[in-house]
């Protein structure tokens, strides 16, 4: 098999996790290269070969979560688009759902759309709302929009046209005259993209797919000549927004959805971790340098989700419902013109980085506020790829101290709670969204920064606790390497639930079956497929529909009672109530492909012999106070140790930082166990 590699770049390192034959785990972190893409996977393998042993020529597999495409939206550095949309149209950009981000601000504005005005023409075409076409699409009408749309600048062009989820014939008619016109023109259609019934979120979703296309394609590019020119023979994978992985042509021509790829890594490993360890309810938490992200985990399985933002924009395609905000360990605190302290969403990332990485850096980070603290610093990070400077740190918060009018250590302490605060805010809606409660839930910590504030976050949420696996730095890189081949499908039907309708469903259902196994061979699989069915299904009047889990055998044997209950349960479960004798339509049909990937041994350390011995003691400063503060080596805590915060432990590639009121146990596993002293 040889080794399988999963590696993650992140905003301030880039992660690899490395399983080989026995399912043994290998992991490393170097610094990430936003200035040069691609160098990182270079340096790390270099790294591998020198410190391990391991050669790109005993790689078998080789896996990649990246934050190319999410960044791209987010800075708005891609190539200028136009849109053409069906005549009298032109306009689904600037209207789409009415709605303002923040509805109880009056001063919210929607986000300006990131292909303006001037560049959405109208074609003069027409499908009808049954697929049949009412008006074909003109060459000459096509011709003269398109001379437009390259006179204005255009580098790229969108069709979004009425209906195309029904019946994609005008779309791709389009598309075949702009390739004859302009033969190497970047076009996106709204029917290969994802077509889904709903103008705005299917146009949006295309916009947002060709708008990460050119930067992501470049990208991998790169990726791929630094791959074979390390001589690492094997084709590469690219982890997905849904949490699955697939091939790099795809990965090319779907960008879309690798939008969420690094993101959904961390939950897809921080899921299988959480299971294989036995917590059955837990909140993600993953933070790095530039964000923090959380995701609600059952029973090892993320929920998922459609509709998720990316940047300042709804995404429309099935992924893993991660919530995020810009609180990363490089996210820059500040005192603004009003004279209130303020973190991020600005990040210094990896170069120069927090003023304690001592790489240049001079603006105060969460990171350089822990530093300040005393709470970080007491070993090297990212695997002796930094040694903290605490004086760095303390330098870089002095001018905020100054003007508030407080020590170093209370303003580091009001940086921490900000950011907490900032998290906190964000969380509170993902609970609200899934209907859980977080007192019975854990909060599983990884990322560089994740278990140096998970406890923070814990304490203002009221958690059972908080579980730090070993080697949280690289939870990411590893849910690259587990994750599994993935795949989501979609028909729209718009079918009534009758004895008429539950019979119709069978066919677009075979076909759909089909499409998802010939996906997973072309993947090169050739063993069984998974195969899952859902449908988007609602009460007949209702305007959004809710994703009701079917069983296959219901729709292909017709078994309309069976899919009913199904829809009355699930929305039961969400909204408290259901209508038993309401009719019941199904808008959307949707089918996931899968196969099952290798999955690593989880090693069980060796039980504790003895009490726990730290390495020094130092003085640690939490929520502006001094306390004594022992610091015991992550080596040292075996599974039965148990001791008492404050307490700070520090490994390779991350610190677990443990305040007053917390109680530390090792599990069987070597989690470290963090629960609240009652």
């Amino acid at each position: 098999m040889g080794y399988r590699i999963g590696v993650d770049v992140g905003g301030s390192f880039t992660d690899f996790a490395v399983l080989d034959d026995s399912g043994a785990l290998t992991t490393l972190k170097v610094f990430s290269r936003p200035d040069a893409p691609g160098a990182e996977i270079t340096t790390g393998l270099d790294r591998l070969a020198q410190d391990h042993g391991i050669h790109p020529a005993q790689v078998g597999y080789f896996t990649h979560g990246t934050t190319v495409g999410i960044n791209t939206v987010i800075q708005r550095n891609g190539p200028q688009l136009a849109l053409f949309t069906t005549r009298n149209f032109e306009d689904v950009l600037e209207i789409a759902r009415l709605k303002i981000p923040q509805i109880h601000n009056l001063y919210s504005r929607r986000p300006a759309p990131l292909i303006p005005r001037d560049l959405v023409f109208g074609i003069a075409e027409r499908m009808g709302a049954d697929g049949l076409p009412l008006l074909a699409p003109d060459a000459a009408d096509v011709a003269a929009m398109l001379a437009q749309a390259q006179a204005a600048g255009a580098e790229g062009i969108v069709l979004a046209f009425l209906h195309a989820y029904r019946n994609p014939a005008h779309e791709q008619a389009v598309a075949a005259m702009i390739a004859t016109l302009a033969p190497g023109l970047p076009v996106v259609t709204s029917s290969g993209t994802w077509p889904v019934i709903r103008e705005y979120e299917r146009t949006i979703t295309a916009v947002i797919s060709g708008y990460v296309q050119p930067r992501v394609a470049h990208y991998l590019d790169r990726f791929e000549t630094a791959l074979a020119e390390k001589g690492v023979t094997v084709p590469a994978h690219i982890t997905k927004s849904n949490g699955g992985v697939m091939g790099i042509a795809q990965a090319r021509a779907e960008s879309v959805q690798m939008i969420l790829s690094g993101t959904a890594s961390g939950v897809i490993g921080a899921g299988w971790l959480a299971r294989e360890c036995g917590f059955d309810k837990v909140l993600s938490l993953d933070i790095g340098g530039t964000s923090a992200d959380v995701a609600v985990i059952l029973d090892g399985v993320p929920q998922y989700g459609t509709g998720e933002v990316i940047g300042d924009f709804q995404i429309h395609i099935p992924s893993v419902a991660v919530s995020s905000v810009g609180q990363g360990g490089g996210s820059v605190a500040a005192v603004d013109a009003g004279g209130i302290l303020t973190v991020g969403p600005e990040s210094a990332g990896s170069t120069p980085g927090p003023a304690c990485y001592g790489r240049g850096g001079v603006k105060p980070t969460i990171t350089d506020a822990m530093a300040a603290a005393n709470l970080i610093g007491h070993g090297t990070l990212g695997y002796g790829a930094v040694t903290v400077d605490q004086a760095a740190a303390r330098a870089a918060i002095a001018p905020l101290a100054q003007q508030l009018g407080a020590s170093i250590e209370e303003t580091a302490a009001s940086i921490v709670e900000i950011a907490v605060s900032a998290m906190y805010a964000e969380v509170s809606g993902l609970i609200s969204r899934f209907g859980i409660d977080p007192r019975e839930f854990h909060l599983f910590a990884f990322g560089g920064a994740g278990a140096m504030l998970a406890c923070f976050l814990a304490r203002e949420l009221d958690m059972k606790g908080v579980v730090v696996p070993p080697t949280p730095g690289v939870v990411s890189a590893l849910g690259g390497l587990i994750a599994d081949l993935r795949n989501d499908f979609i028909r729209t039907l718009f079918l009534d639930l009758t004895e008429e309708g539950t019979r119709a469903l069978a066919a677009p259902l075979a076909e759909l079956e089909e499409t998802g196994r010939a996906w997973l061979a072309a993947q090169g699989h050739s063993g069984a497929a998974q195969i899952s069915v859902s449908a988007d299904m609602r009460y007949l009047g209702q305007s959004y529909e809710i994703e009701t889990p079917l069983q296959a055998s219901w729709l292909h044997n017709a078994d309309q009672k069976a899919i009913a209950q199904a829809f009355h349960a699930e929305h039961a479960r969400l909204f408290g109530h259901a209508s038993a004798d309401a009719p019941v339509q199904i808008v959307n049909l949707r089918l996931v492909a899968s196969a099952a990937t290798p999955k690593p041994r989880l090693h069980r350390p060796t039980p504790a012999t003895g009490a726990a011995r730290p390495s020094g003691q130092i003085t640690g400063w939490f929520d502006g106070q001094p306390h004594p503060t022992p610091l015991p080596p992550r080596a040292g805590l075996h599974p039965g140790h148990q001791l008492h915060g404050p307490a700070i432990v520090t490994q390779d590639d991350t610190t677990t930082v443990i305040p007053p009121g917390f109680a530390l146990s090792v599990d069987t596993f070597g989690n470290l166990v963090l629960s609240r002293k009652i």
